[in-house]
């Protein structure tokens, strides 16, 4: 019997979601269209009646971002936003910034999918020498994280990142959950998956095809114990859903030559 109810997001569309790169924790902001997305997002909350008391995000802009537009859209400006680096994308490692398609060719489309979608690969590291490391952490964010800069990852695979947000997920978020609160989670891909395969208890095999578009909200309805006592739902025009799935699985699959 359902006691409780969450809903998960995926933030909107970023700058590099459509340049299709692996971009992690390098910090993005919406594109035009997933500025559009969270609108939609929000709009649909409202017409279906939802009413916030939290929203738990990354430290990353786009998610943080995703949240602003999405509680703006819904009337819900004053809604308490709480950040965490627990709630991050997974870490790529030395594949960030990496275009996926291009990456597909050299490398072949499996070998990708295994980077992307297993449980328990993890990328090679970041370098010191990657483009992006001193951005990453030189930013002044990641100072004030529960463990020190040099205690963050440099790469995770699926299980590491549900590794870091589970004690978050019990410590802070279902907490607020239990007290009866309706909770919006504004995250990433990843990370998102990660508490499916916890709160669902998908197999380590199937969540490999478990694929979540951007912007679309998921609803997970929990019995006491916090787990989901239906399959999850994804709110909005099934359809345009379908498709948008399918857009992110291609996001692995080599280019055609003209």
């Amino acid at each position: 019997m359902s006691k409780f109810s969450l809903l998960l997001l995926r933030h909107g569309e970023g700058a590099w979601n459509k340049e299709n790169r692996f971009c992690s924790w390098v910090d993005q902001k919406l594109s035009g269209d997933g500025v559009k997305e969270a609108q939609d997002c929000g709009r649909l909350l409202k017409e279906q009646g939802y009413q916030f008391d939290m929203v738990f995000t990354s430290l990353l802009s786009r998610s943080i971002q995703t949240a602003w537009v999405v509680l703006e859209a819904m009337g819900q400006e004053w809604v308490p936003l709480v950040k965490s680096w627990r709630l991050n994308e997974r870490h790529y490692g030395a594949l960030i910034g990496v275009n996926r398609a291009e990456m597909a060719q050299k490398h072949g489309e499996e070998k990708v999918k295994l980077w992307r979608r297993s449980y328990d690969l993890t990328p090679p590291p970041i370098e010191e020498s990657h483009p992006y490391f001193l951005e990453i952490y030189n930013d002044r964010r990641y100072s004030t994280c529960d463990v020190p800069i040099d205690k963050l990852p440099r790469s995770e695979s699926l299980k590491e990142v549900l590794d870091r947000l589970l004690p978050y997920w019990n410590s802070a978020i279902a907490p607020e959950i239990r007290k009866g609160k309706t909770v919006l989670i504004s995250a990433h891909g990843n990370s998102c998956r990660a508490l499916l395969k916890h709160l669902e208890g998908i197999s380590d095999e199937d969540i490999a095809k478990v694929t979540l578009p951007t912007g679309v909200p998921v609803l997970l309805e929990l019995d006491e114990d916090l787990r989901t006592v239906r399959p999850r739902l994804l709110l909005g025009d099934q359809a345009e859903i379908q498709a948008a799935i399918k857009k992110v699985e291609d996001q692995g699959k080599a280019k055609l030559s003209n």
